[in-house]
């Protein structure tokens, strides 16, 4: 089974962060490659001490999200932080030169996405993989069981035919099953004790 690249976009939203968790969740599998993506605006001022201050706060929003994969087991993760428009062109270009197998987006108000629809007619052309947008439930995000199927975007007539919008999913997860008792009955360690000093005597 060869390894995928699955990119997920770091942004300092609630959405972003549900993404990477539908990620883990239901896409990520044994052996793929998580690429996590920052892209910050260039400094108008171009003071590099304060892009590097950009691309250490884009760092340390990276290493959160990171944060949220280690509860996950042999998930190989890398960190990308550049500096690029925030209309979407440095992913889609940064997307293709890593081709990726998914983009993964946390769609809110402010996304990349509607302001690259706003440019280009048909923004899925712009990726060479697949792009999966996330939508954050209406309520409790991190107990709210949806459909994985996607749906289209009724909040905007904007061409999002051939992006796929879900909604997260966490499966009902079952308490384990204990196969034997943690704690035996004590009287069972008094009597085998009793048995090894016979043993011992003879």
């Amino acid at each position: 089974m060869d390894a995928r690249k699955i990119v997920v976009v770091v942004e300092d939203v609630d959405a972003a962060r549900i993404a990477l968790q539908w990620a883990l969740r239901n896409l990520f599998r044994y052996g793929d490659l998580l690429t996590l993506l920052h892209v910050f605006s260039p400094c108008t001022s171009r003071s590099k001490k304060k892009t590097r201050l950009l691309r250490l706060k884009g760092y340390q929003l990276a290493l959160s999200f990171k944060d949220i994969c280690n509860t996950y087991f042999n998930t190989n993760i890398e960190i990308i932080v550049t500096e690029g428009d925030q209309e979407g062109g440095t992913i889609a270009a940064m997307v293709r030169e890593m081709g990726a197998f998914a983009l993964v987006v946390g769609l809110h108000d402010q996304s990349f996405l509607y302001k690259l629809a706003m440019t280009h007619s048909n923004i899925a052309s712009k990726f060479s993989c697949k792009v999966l947008a996330i939508k954050q439930p209406a309520s409790s995000p991190l107990r709210t069981k949806t459909s994985a199927r996607p749906t289209l975007d009724s909040s905007t007539n904007m061409d999002f035919s051939q992006i796929e919008i879900g909604t997260l999913e966490i499966p009902d997860i079952p308490p384990p099953k204990i196969p034997y008792k943690i704690c035996p009955d004590p009287s069972a360690i008094i009597w085998r004790s009793r048995k090894s000093r016979r043993k011992r005597n003879t």
